[in-house]
């Protein structure tokens, strides 16, 4: 049951992916959440973000931000990166996910979603039949601060330590 949660792989975040493995396994396209993915719950784009989006592009990769917020929060931060995005997307229903891979012209199988949610980036990933990264999050690292979802993940996350689905893009 869990299983629908459980991401491909689980790192400490998105500076510590390795791109390059996963575009010698054929990925061609990632699929970003912004807020306490790439950068704290509504900041700015930071120069290493913008930086990493430069690198990935030299790489041939094609980026698309998915995120439910609006659009002038998304071209906010878009300033000095060059992405394709969807907002107001409606994570994790799967049709915001499989019109993103349409929207960057590849298949599911050449997609990798990365988020810091298990509830919405993760499950809407895995029920679209996409790869998945999970990072950990930005931002709120006061245990009073936290919300019932951020418990609930890591009760998840627990199972998934333990589990035979961890390790599935990267040995």
């Amino acid at each position: 049951m869990l299983k629908c949660f459980y991401p491909y792989e689980y790192v400490e975040d998105v500076f510590s992916i390795d791109y390059q493995a996963l575009r010698d396994k054929g990925f061609k396209g990632l699929i970003f959440d912004i807020d306490n993915t790439l950068v704290p719950h509504g900041a700015d784009s930071t120069e290493q973000v913008d930086s990493l989006f430069a690198k990935l592009h030299t790489l041939g990769f094609t980026t698309l931000l998915l995120s439910n917020n609006n659009r002038q929060r998304i071209e906010r931060f878009i300033a000095n990166i060059d992405t394709l995005y969807l907002e107001e997307a409606g994570k994790p229903h799967p049709a915001c996910y499989l019109k993103a891979v349409e929207m960057m012209r590849l298949t599911k199988g050449e997609v990798v979603v990365i988020g810091d949610q298990l509830f919405t980036d993760i499950f809407g990933a895995n029920r679209s039949g996409l790869a998945s990264i999970l990072v950990k999050y930005i931002g709120f690292y006061k245990k009073e601060k936290k919300g019932i979802r951020r418990n609930l993940e890591k009760i998840v996350l627990k199972f998934y330590s333990h589990s035979k689905y961890q390790h599935r893009l990267f040995h």
